[in-house]
């Protein structure tokens, strides 16, 4: 399945749980998503993405890394589905407004945490889409200044 259509799935999928299990379980799969897009595009992306794309991949394995998420090992890996980045510009944009919502989803969760582990996982997790975030917007950075010197090059 390609980038965006994965990306678009774990939206409403976020979007439309409502408990804490399932929330950090949606945050989750967010993460572990862009850490697969992340590796992909270190691998097979444009060359001056490549940097970028190490560091997303690194930031959202932390993000996946620090939630505690029950019952994990029966659910639908959603990342293992990606089989197609397609139109990076796309799906890096898509990407950036999943960790977005990640990012919102957790503040929420974090303020109505019952217990100090949840509250603290949920700090760390948001650092994680916050920076994973970054390095999207610095992937659209570089892609759009590519673009823009693809002109110049043809005109000189």
């Amino acid at each position: 399945m390609d980038a965006v259509r994965l990306i678009e799935t774990s939206r409403r999928a976020l979007a439309a749980s409502t408990d804490l299990p399932g929330l950090l379980t949606e945050v989750w799969q967010a993460q572990a998503l862009a850490q697969a897009i992340g590796s992909r595009l270190a691998v097979s992306g444009p060359p001056e993405l490549r940097g970028e794309a190490v560091g997303l991949t690194e930031l959202a394995g932390r993000g996946c890394g620090v939630l505690d998420v029950p019952g994990l090992k029966g659910v639908d890996l959603r990342a293992a589905r990606l089989t197609d980045l397609g139109d990076v510009r796309r799906a890096l944009l898509d990407l950036g407004g999943l960790l977005g919502d990640v990012g919102i989803t957790l503040v929420g969760l974090a303020c109505a945490a019952r217990d100090e582990a949840t509250y603290w996982q949920c700090m760390e997790a948001i650092d994680a889409a916050d920076e994973s975030r970054d390095r999207v917007v610095d992937m659209l950075r570089k892609l759009a200044d590519r673009e823009a010197a693809l002109p110049e090059r043809e005109a000189g």
